[in-house]
């Protein structure tokens, strides 16, 4: 029950690669985006989801020009059934030159699994924009109390996100951090009931594909073998993503 509450929306993993994407525009204004990826390690928020294994992972979005979109991302998990599909509906405009706000939901479902409660209803939203050759995010996403895998619990996520391309070539850097606090981290076992997570990765794009490379670790555990334990130690992750 420990794990099964950290589940990873579409948007979280450019935390692990940045992927190539491709898009079907149709004259309506609707376009789909899709894609595949296999993960040496399915980190979310810095937790492991997958039992330290690899994953293999699916998405796809349905946008339309007036900004609503909606899509599903899904993995192969290390438990409860083995699988994991999250459900999103978001919105996102651009409130200023350069600076988009996008918020939505985002439902983690478990089909199949156990009786207990497992799914999770958690809203997020975020701003993001270009600073000099860098972009930038910033977002928050909370699930509210009343949600049984939530140990009933209140929970909030705080994260920033940096990336940027180097020049002339097909590689960009990556940076993570995040800030863990209520129901879920309590779930996890850490200490407290908060913790920190933090990437630093590359990615590089050929064709259709994209492969990633990041190093992930959290704060606040507390114990060596805590963090081991749960699969919230450091780790090298690799990861090759496909656009359809």
């Amino acid at each position: 029950m420990r794990k099964m509450i950290l589940g990873m929306s579409a948007l979280a993993l450019a935390a692990v690669a940045t992927p190539a994407f491709a898009q079907d525009e149709a004259s309506d204004g609707f376009s789909v985006t899709g894609g595949a990826a296999v993960v040496s390690d399915y980190r979310f928020r810095g937790i492991s989801q997958s039992n330290e294994e690899a994953a293999v992972q699916g998405f796809a979005t349905l946008s339309h020009d007036s900004g609503f979109y909606v899509g599903f991302w899904g993995s192969s998990i290390g438990f409860n059934n083995g699988t994991e599909i999250d459900a999103i509906a978001g919105y996102a405009m651009e409130v200023a030159p350069g600076i988009k706000v996008d918020g939505g939901v985002t439902y983690y479902l478990y089909p199949g699994g156990t009786t207990a409660p497992t799914d999770i209803i958690e809203p997020y939203l975020s701003v993001s924009g270009a600073v000099g050759p860098v972009t930038a995010k910033v977002g928050v996403a909370y699930a509210p109390s009343g949600q049984g895998s939530l140990a009933d619990d209140d929970n909030v996520y705080l994260y920033t996100d940096l990336s940027a391309a180097i020049p002339n070539t097909p590689v960009s850097l990556t940076g993570h951090w995040g800030y863990m606090d209520g129901g879920a981290a309590k779930v996890a076992g850490a200490a407290g009931g908060n913790y920190a997570d933090y990437s630093v990765g590359a990615a590089a794009t050929w064709k259709a594909l994209t492969f990633g490379v990041s190093y992930v670790n959290t704060i606040g555990y507390g114990q060596k073998l805590a963090k081991e334990g749960i699969g919230a130690d450091g780790a090298v992750l690799f990861s090759v993503t496909a656009g359809f």
